[in-house]
């Protein structure tokens, strides 16, 4: 059988990966595959939508937004999802931390984007280390540990060799880890946007693996295609930079270690992916029976954020 356009541009990007992590195992996560296991199709996947174009509108908006402070600061809006509709612009936004907006970009954040929430899936002591409280903005703390990378870390301080390829490993660790583990954190996510459709933005530090879950979450609830989903994944590493102090920090790890720990790769998402499509069949079924958003609050997610 001829894998379906998705599966292909997945299995692209796999081979990619691959190269920086040599053995893993290429998983494209695609419905059509699921189909052939038995779990019911809930959307198609369209192949033109592997552009990440967004479809024309009256107004021209930018995908990533160059806020003084942040480097991985985008607008999920644009994207095609249920019933041909498309993600609203301006209502959803992904990030790394906020804690070092200039005074400009905290105003822009708050006038011209009019974002009037945030939550922040940083550990409790990235936060205290890293705090920010901007006039206007409400913080709401979803706490999860970045304990996995913690224990690299830990690993390479007490003399341990640390591998590019074990530190994939531990990275697929963290995002299995995000499927029960800290599922109620994700869960009080949900719980936000169903409560107001004011613009939003969520982050972790880097704004590239809890956060980069929040959005494979959220996006594919609200129906778009996963070949699109995975590439606004992978966005993170054509836009983040890893600050000075975080450089600085990390001297004596190796740089083919850090290229895994700082960047995203498939196999990472794949890890998280592939046990919710096994136990629950399609990701709005693990969203409905894991983190308790129902059919009738999913579809109340499409009527907020799709137009």
């Amino acid at each position: 059988m001829v894998p379906c356009a998705a599966c292909q541009a997945v299995t692209v990007e796999t081979e990619r990966s691959a190269a920086v992590a040599p053995g893993l195992p290429m998983t494209p996560w695609c419905r059509t595959p699921v189909l052939q296991m038995g779990y019911k199709q809930r959307m198609p996947i369209q192949a033109e939508s592997a552009a990440l174009t967004p479809v024309a509108t009256a107004e021209a908006y930018t995908r990533h937004l160059p806020l003084a402070g942040t480097t991985n600061f985008r607008d999920l809006g644009g994207y095609q999802g249920l019933d041909g509709r498309t993600v609203r612009w301006r209502k959803l936004f992904r990030s790394d931390h906020l804690a070092l907006l200039s005074p400009a970009s905290q105003l822009q954040l708050l006038r011209e984007l009019g974002v009037a929430r945030s939550a922040d899936f940083r550990g409790q002591r990235e936060q205290t280390v890293d705090h920010y409280a901007i006039d206007g903005l409400q913080h709401h703390s979803l706490a999860i540990e970045p304990t996995l990378v913690q224990r690299a870390f830990s690993l390479m301080q007490q003399g341990q060799r640390l591998t590019p390829a074990h530190t994939v490993e531990l990275m697929q660790d963290t995002y299995r880890s995000f499927i029960h583990d800290h599922a109620a954190p994700f869960a009080q996510f949900f719980e936000m946007l169903l409560d107001s459709d004011a613009p939003i933005v969520f982050h972790c530090t880097a704004g590239k693996d809890r956060t980069g879950w929040a959005a494979t979450l959220l996006l594919t609830t609200l129906g778009v295609p996963q070949d699109v989903v995975l590439q606004d994944y992978l966005l993170t590493n054509d836009y983040y930079h890893r600050p000075a102090e975080a450089v600085a920090a990390a001297a004596h790890i190796p740089e083919e270690v850090l290229q895994v720990l700082w960047r995203v790769q498939e196999p990472f998402l794949s890890a998280a992916i592939q046990p919710v499509l096994q136990d629950y069949g399609s990701i709005p079924n693990y969203v409905e029976k894991v983190l308790g958003v129902d059919a009738k609050a999913q579809q109340k997610l499409a009527q907020m954020y799709l137009e």
